[in-house]
């Protein structure tokens, strides 16, 4: 299926949402009844092909949600966000409706309701014409666009709070609505991956299931026990307030025990697992770039984007600032780790020097980036076997939604919540191995400690979640479900202020880092706690950094007030743009952000 969003799509009778200043397209006249594609195999696949396709367009995930969803928290943050414009507002929870980024014609809302619309008349035609009773390959397409929909509503929700909520082709009724209580969207999602998981087959079941570029039962069941997480947590609701749910069908209680039995499933089917060994985290990632799509392994499902689409390294990669002979783009570091992640790692963490890069490419040579210029080591152009060469600048390397250590994850913090920490224990203890495979003993100690209560050991899940993710784009919405958001950007502004003038547990690093080519590679001292000025500038053949700060002086802008202008809490979540409102009808509005 790898480049399938490029096939010639069979079905033209999808009404899209196409643009703000049209809510609706006219329906066109298709050459083959509904009846016959749903009916057929063959034909039907072109409904997910359709649907995938709004994935992939230029202000869709593409160059949009992946890029702008996730920053700014304590781990993630753009690159140029002390240069305050449209595109760092984006993130700085300062953001208005008339955001050129975002206000355009055929937006990300557009698209992603383009998605949808899409797979609800995919859904229709299926339940209607393609007998899923009886046909196993039509049974798990169902499956399939159920869950395909149910992405698009949760990063919908993540995006904007409560959406209108579509589970029906739209019609002449139902053009303009307002927004739903993202409660009725979250009950109706949860229903649909229950029954999209009893349609689908595990990983390497089926010739389809064989790619992750395909969802399948484990990453229906990861999604579910994801969205239950969210449903039961904190989120900004429309009366301004920052509150749970009062559904008693979506209580906590309730939704973690959802988590914990999805989680558990994917967990004892032994369909996935993890890398593990010296290099495993790293493989993970290098094995994305191998771009070989297999299933059962970690990932476990995929944004499948063609070689002319898809932005993750041009975006979210390492910087090469000029072309080489791994890249013909010089592109990059729009969104990075913030400079405190560098050091909340331990150096036996091998998970550090994978995710956090503190170099750039410049003519074939890795150089020191600065402090404030840290990039995610997760994406790669030199990890990729081909030069991503495009008109359009893009790189076509996937993006992994979900991965195995997630699910893993969640199950401890769920098991947590309902059995304890003793219980939850073994799910935390798989990923601390994989990341200490050089140092056992260290693992065997923090589980110790972290095991001693509770609220012990959902404190290790908040910073673990941290650790394992940054650059994936899952931590504001997780700070955000446990209502931390403000409180950990809060934490990382007085940690990024004692960096900047090395007190607290910053107090003894360098001021400066020390480094020096061994051929392209560079070679850095100063990095870790316990190195001193002092060894750096004695070192052979090691030149030292002009700086190494987080805001040097020269700021306009500090970064640490830079991360979030206004109260992270009263605006989680992005207004709807301009152009939409206008297109609504009066339907739609931003009251609850004050806007």
């Amino acid at each position: 299926m790898k480049k399938i969003v490029t096939i010639l799509l069979l079905i033209t009778t999808f009404t899209v949402i196409s643009s703000c200043k049209k809510a609706l397209d006219a329906p066109t006249q298709s050459s083959l009844d509904e009846s016959v594609i749903f009916s057929t195999p063959s034909l039907a696949q072109g409904a997910i092909a359709g649907i995938l396709q709004s994935f992939g367009e230029t202000n869709s995930y593409r160059g949009r949600y992946i890029l702008y969803y996730g920053s700014n928290t304590d781990a993630e943050a753009s690159v140029a966000l002390r240069s305050i414009n449209d595109k760092s507002r984006m993130g700085n929870y300062d953001n208005y409706p008339k955001n050129t980024e975002m206000n355009i014609d055929n937006p990300l809302w557009a698209k992603m309701y383009e998605g949808i619309e899409r797979a609800n008349l995919a859904i229709r035609g299926l339940r209607t014409y393609g007998s899923v009773e009886t046909n196993p390959d039509l049974a798990q397409m169902l499956g399939e666009v159920l869950t395909l929909r149910a992405v698009l509503f949760a990063d919908l929700i993540k995006g904007w709070g409560d959406v209108p909520a579509r589970f029906e082709p739209v019609t002449s009724e139902t053009t303009y609505l307002p927004r739903t209580d993202r409660d009725v969207i979250y009950k109706q999602l949860l229903a649909d991956l229950d029954e999209a998981a009893g349609l689908l087959p595990w990983p390497n079941e089926t010739p389809v299931t064989s790619s992750v570029e395909h969802v399948n039962k484990a990453f229906a069941k990861g999604l579910r026990a994801r969205i239950a997480l969210a449903a039961g947590g904190y989120a900004q609701r429309l009366d301004g307030t920052v509150r749970k749910s009062t559904d008693p069908d979506l209580a906590s209680d309730k939704m973690y025990a959802i988590a914990k039995q999805e989680c558990l499933d994917v967990i004892k089917s032994e369909k996935l697992h993890l890398f593990t060994g010296a290099t495993g985290f790293e493989t993970i990632f290098k094995t994305l770039h191998l771009e070989t799509n297999r299933a059962g392994l970690e990932s476990m499902w995929e944004i499948p984007f063609s070689a002319g689409r898809g932005r993750v390294i041009f975006n979210l990669g390492v910087k090469h600032t000029t072309t080489d002979k791994y890249t013909t783009q010089a592109q990059g570091g729009t969104v990075g780790p913030t400079p405190i992640m560098l050091y909340e790692y331990e150096k036996e963490d091998v998970r550090r020097d994978v995710t956090v890069v503190p170099y750039e490419w410049t003519n074939g040579m890795q150089v020191p980036s600065g402090l404030n210029k840290l990039y995610f080591g997760k994406y790669r152009y030199e990890w990729l076997k081909r030069d991503p060469i495009s008109t359009s600048a893009d790189d076509g390397l996937n993006w992994m939604y979900m991965r195995y250590a997630d699910v893993i994850l969640m199950a401890a913090e769920a098991i947590n919540e309902i059995d304890g920490p003793n219980a939850a224990a073994p799910y935390l203890k798989m990923i601390r191995d994989r990341a200490y495979p050089n140092n056992p003993e260290k693992v065997t100690a923090y589980m110790a400690t972290v095991t001693a209560s509770p609220g012990a050991f959902f404190t290790a899940i908040v910073n673990e979640r941290a650790l394992e993710f940054t650059g994936e784009m899952l931590r504001k919405a997780d700070l955000i479900r446990w209502n931390k958001l403000k409180e950990k950007i809060d934490e990382a502004k007085a940690k990024l202020i004692q960096l900047q003038d090395r007190t607290g547990k910053y107090a003894d690093l360098p001021t400066k880092v020390y480094y020096k080519n061994d051929g392209e590679a560079v070679q850095i001292y100063g990095l870790n706690f316990g190195d001193t000025d002092a060894i750096g500038a004695s070192l052979a053949g090691y030149t030292p950094t002009s700086s190494w700060n987080v805001s040097p002086s020269t700021d306009a802008v500090r970064y640490w007030d830079a991360l979030a202008v206004k109260d992270p809490n009263t605006q989680q979540v992005w207004p709807i743009f301009q152009n939409i409102i206008d297109s609504s009808n009066g339907m739609l509005d931003n009251k609850f952000l004050g806007l």
